[in-house]
C-alpha cells in the first residue's frame, strides 16, 4: 500500500470512528420548583421518558433550586424548554430574544391563589378581601412565583394601599407552595399566599390538616404556567422542531402524568395571553429586583 493510499485509509478510519462517537444532542429542560424536590423529579423524569418517545431523540430533565434558577439556566443555553409559572415565563422570555410560549394547561388561562390562614388566627372564608390579615405574620412562596407572590402582593396592594412590609408583622418567602402550607400550618407563619392546585393536590393527598390551616380568600382569576421554548432551538433540532414539541405537549394523553401536575390537558398558548402579568409585575416593580 503506497504513502497515499495509506492516508486516505487512516482518514476513513478516522472519520468513522468520529461519526460513531459523536453524541447525538440531548434535549434539556427545565421546571420552576414549585414543590419538593422529590415530587418535581418524579413527575419530569416521566415527561422526559414521554418526549424521548415522541421526538425520538435523548430528553433530559434539569432539576434547578430556585424560580431565578430556572431563568437562568434558560438565558444560559443550559436548557431549550422549561415549564415556567407566568412570571418566570415573562422574564425567560424577555430575556432570550425568539422565545415563545408553545402549551399551557387547560387551567392556565383562569388561575387562581388561596390565601390561607392557621386556624388559631380565627380568620374565616369570605368572598371579600380579608382585610383583618393587617399585623399579621404573612408568607408568600418564592420570590418569583406568580401564584405565591406576583398576584397575591398585587391584590394585597390594590386593597390595603400599601406594600405588604407596611401591613404585615413580619413578611417571608418560603420558597415554594408546600413550604407555605407546612408554615401556616404549623404556625411559623399565621398567613400565606398559595398556588390554589398545589393546594387542592395536597389536601387530596391528605397532606394537609385543615383543623389547623384553612383558606380564608380567593383572587380574581389570571394566566399562570407555560411551557416556552428557546427561539434558536431548531438551529440544533432542525425546522419545524418547535411545533414537534408543541404538538408532542398537545398529545400528552397519560392520565396518570397529567394529574401529576395536575392538569386535565395542555392546550397552545403564546406570549400574547400573558400580557397582564407583565403589566402587573411592571406596575409593582418586580422587573427592578
Amino acid at each position: 500500500m503506497n504513502h497515499s493510499k495509506l492516508q486516505f485509509f487512516l482518514l476513513a478510519l478516522l472519520f468513522l470512528f468520529i461519526s460513531q462517537n459523536i453524541a447525538e444532542p440531548v434535549f434539556s429542560f427545565t421546571a420552576i420548583p414549585d414543590q419538593n424536590d422529590a415530587r418535581l423529579k418524579e413527575r419530569f423524569d416521566k415527561v422526559a421518558v414521554y418526549l424521548s418517545k415522541k421526538l425520538q431523540i435523548p430528553v433530559k430533565y434539569i432539576p434547578v433550586k430556585s424560580y431565578a434558577a430556572s431563568v437562568a439556566a434558560f438565558k444560559n443555553k443550559e436548557v431549550q424548554l422549561a415549564w415556567f409559572g407566568g412570571l418566570s415565563g415573562v422574564k425567560a422570555r424577555r430575556a432570550v430574544k425568539g422565545a415563545v410560549a408553545i402549551a399551557q394547561g387547560e387551567e392556565d388561562m383562569t388561575f387562581v391563589s388561596y390565601f390561607i390562614a392557621n386556624t388559631k388566627t380565627k380568620l374565616k372564608y369570605s368572598d371579600e378581601f380579608p382585610k383583618e390579615i393587617e399585623k399579621k405574620t404573612f408568607t408568600f412562596g418564592s420570590k418569583g412565583s406568580t401564584s405565591g407572590r406576583l398576584m397575591p402582593e398585587f391584590y394585597i396592594r390594590e386593597h390595603m394601599k400599601k406594600a405588604p412590609q407596611k401591613i404585615f408583622k413580619r413578611v417571608g418567602f418560603s420558597g415554594d407552595h408546600s413550604k407555605t402550607i407546612a408554615l401556616v400550618q404549623s404556625g411559623g407563619y399565621q398567613v400565606g399566599a398559595v398556588n390554589y392546585k398545589v393546594w387542592e393536590k395536597e389536601i387530596t393527598q391528605g397532606l394537609i390538616d385543615t383543623n389547623k390551616v384553612r383558606i380564608i380568600w380567593k383572587t380574581p382569576p389570571y394566566p399562570d404556567y407555560n411551557w416556552t421554548i428557546r427561539g434558536d432551538t431548531e438551529k440544533t433540532f432542525g425546522q419545524g422542531f418547535v411545533k414537534k414539541v408543541q404538538q408532542a405537549l398537545l398529545e400528552m394523553n397519560d392520565k396518570q402524568l397529567l394529574e401529576s401536575f395536575p392538569r386535565k390537558r395542555f392546550i397552545k398558548a403564546d406570549n400574547s395571553m400573558y400580557e397582564p402579568i407583565l403589566k402587573t409585575g411592571t406596575a409593582i416593580g418586580i422587573f427592578d429586583e
